[in-house]
């Protein structure tokens, strides 16, 4: 017959392996997210003025390191349950509390700077934009149509009315009649 504390190491090691498994989900939506097509064209495009580059690589890097201390937190769990550690069980711990007290920060920016990547990402998409309808033959004009068909759009609404002209010759052909969305 077992008695309860035989059995509590095996009741925590599922516990241990959600979060092994949510350390390996954020590393890997961190990588996707920062290696994507659609991130990585409009980090690359973006001046050095704009944000987005400094946001982009920041949630790249923050995505990792949380990861990396949720894997070694349930790493140091399961072997400070295996070999019945209470240091290891601390270390287990005090990475957990790091973990939450890095979220704390992340949910706060996120709270307060709510639209900044989608505004930075506008102003990219802006300045490309206006530097195609300037000058024509500018290398920005297959940039701009990378971004169309990245992002499946097509231009966007002036109150001039100038813009046909840019959509014609940067969108994909089945989208020039979607121009503005």
């Amino acid at each position: 017959v077992c008695t309860w504390q035989e059995l509590l190491p095996c009741k925590s090691l599922p516990e241990t392996l959600l979060f092994q498994l949510l350390g390996l989900s954020i590393a890997t939506l961190s990588t996707v997210t920062h290696y994507g097509l659609r991130f990585t064209l409009i980090s690359n495009v973006s001046l050095d003025s704009n944000s987005y580059r400094v946001i982009h690589h920041r949630a790249f890097y923050f995505g990792i390191c949380l990861s990396m201390t949720l894997i070694l937190a349930a790493l140091l769990s399961s072997a400070a349950t295996v070999r019945e550690s209470q240091s290891l069980t601390a270390m287990g711990f005090f990475c957990f509390a790091l973990a939450f007290c890095g979220l704390i920060p992340a949910a706060c920016w996120r709270y307060t700077h709510s639209t900044e990547v989608e505004d930075s990402m506008m102003d990219v998409y802006d300045f490309v934009y206006e530097e195609v309808r300037r000058n024509t033959s500018s290398f920005r004009r297959h940039e701009l149509t990378a971004i169309h068909e990245a992002f499946l759009c097509c231009g966007k609404h002036s109150p001039f009315g100038d813009t046909t002209n840019v959509e014609h010759k940067t969108c994909p052909s089945g989208q020039v009649h979607s121009e503005g969305q």
